[in-house]
C-alpha cells in the first residue's frame, strides 16, 4: 500500500510539471532549444571552447544534459516546493498516509522520471544533429544520480528556509547564473574554472562533459557532488520547516 502511495505522488508530481507552461518552458523547451542552437551556430567555435573542426556536439549535448538536470532537481523543485509550503500543502501531505517520507521519495521519484524524459529527448535530437561521440553509460549514470542527489537537496533546503517569493526569485537567478558562468553549460579556464569547479554546477558540467563525449570519469567532480549532497541533505534535514 505504502509503495502505491508513493508511486502515485511520482505520477502526480511529474504530470504537474509536464502540464505546467512555466516549468515545460523551464526544464525542456530552454535545455533542448539551447543544444540546437549551440549546435547549429558558431558561437562555441568563436568562443574558443572548441577548435575548429571539432563537432560542437561534444559541449553542446552534456551542457543540455546538466541544464535539464539543474532545471528540475533544483530549480523546479525549489519553486514547486515552496509555493506548497506557502499554501500548506506540505503539512497537509505529512499528515495523510503518505507521511513525510513517502512525500520526499515521491518528488525525487517525480525528479527521476522528468530526467529520463529529458535525457531521452535530448540524446535524440543530438542524434538527430549528428553527435557520433563517446558516451560512457555508467559515468553518465553516476553523473546523474550525484547531480540529481546534490541539486535536489539544495532546492529543497533553499525550499524550506525561504519565503516562497524569495525562493522564485533566488532559484531563476540561480539557474541563470550557473548556466552563464557557472560551468553548467562550457566549462571556463584560469582561477574562474578552478574556483566554480568546487560548485554543485562547475563539478556538474565537468563530469557530465567527462562522461559525454569525453568517455570517461571526472573522479574529482564527482567526489565534489558527492560532498554537495551529503551537506546539502543534512542541511535540509536540520532546517527544512513544512509551514
Amino acid at each position: 500500500m505504502r509503495t502505491r502511495r508513493v508511486l502515485a505522488q511520482v505520477r502526480f508530481e511529474s504530470v504537474s510539471v509536464l502540464r505546467n507552461g512555466e516549468q515545460l518552458l523551464l526544464s525542456v523547451i530552454l535545455p533542448l532549444g539551447m543544444l540546437i542552437f549551440l549546435a547549429k551556430t558558431p558561437l562555441l567555435e568563436a568562443l574558443g571552447v572548441v577548435s575548429p573542426g571539432t563537432d560542437p556536439l561534444t559541449v553542446a549535448l552534456p551542457g543540455a544534459l546538466s541544464l535539464c538536470l539543474a532545471s528540475t532537481a533544483f530549480t523546479g523543485q525549489a519553486i514547486a516546493t515552496a509555493f506548497d509550503r506557502r499554501y500548506g500543502v506540505l503539512r497537509q501531505l505529512a499528515t495523510t498516509p503518505l507521511g513525510t517520507n513517502g512525500l520526499i521519495l515521491g518528488k525525487l521519484g517525480a525528479v527521476v522520471a522528468v530526467i529520463i524524459i529529458q535525457f531521452a529527448l535530448a540524446f535524440a535530437i543530438a542524434l538527430g544533429l549528428g553527435f557520433n561521440a563517446s558516451v560512457n553509460p555508467f559515468a553518465l549514470l553516476l553523473t546523474t544520480l550525484l547531480g540529481t542527489a546534490a541539486l535536489l537537496s539544495l532546492g529543497l533546503l533553499m525550499a524550506g528556509t525561504v519565503r516562497a517569493e524569495a525562493t522564485l526569485a533566488g532559484a531563476n537567478l540561480i539557474w541563470v547564473l550557473m548556466a552563464g558562468v557557472g560551468g553548467l553549460v562550457i566549462a571556463h579556464p584560469g582561477e574562474w574554472g578552478t574556483v566554480v569547479g568546487y560548485l554543485p554546477s562547475g563539478a556538474l558540467g565537468d563530469a557530465m562533459r567527462a562522461a559525454v563525449g569525453g568517455a570517461g570519469f571526472d573522479v574529482t567532480a564527482l567526489i565534489v557532488l558527492l560532498v554537495w549532497g551529503l551537506l546539502g541533505t543534512l542541511a535540509a534535514r536540520r532546517w527544512f520547516r513544512f509551514e
